[in-house]
């Protein structure tokens, strides 16, 4: 396998998340995309660390931290919209846009 794969599989997922991300109304489905996108360059980041600099632990260490960032967004996300949903019954993007003021 070449870089050029590995960066076109990065792309693939960075797009579909992309989509994913602008096109759902659900909060849920909002967060799949972010991670989505998230999981596309990381791929690309881990590609380019593989084939620049394999012997370094540079590349590893930027992926150990993506991960543990995308954990936190993650599980904060979730909280938010376990609150949201019990506090105002908002499951739906457009409902938590009347929230603010």
């Amino acid at each position: 396998m070449n870089l050029q794969l590995f960066l076109l599989t990065a792309a693939a997922l960075f797009s579909v998340g992309l989509f994913g991300a602008l096109s759902q109304q659900s909060i849920v489905m909002l967060m799949m995309g972010l991670e989505l996108m998230v999981n596309g360059v990381i791929l690309a980041a881990v590609a380019f660390w593989h084939y620049q600099s394999p012997a370094s632990a540079d590349g590893q260490i930027l992926v150990l931290i993506a991960f543990c960032v995308m954990a936190i967004e993650m599980a904060m996300g979730f909280a938010v919209q376990i609150a949201l949903f019990r506090a105002r019954d908002v499951d739906m993007t457009d409902m938590a846009g009347d929230l603010r003021g």
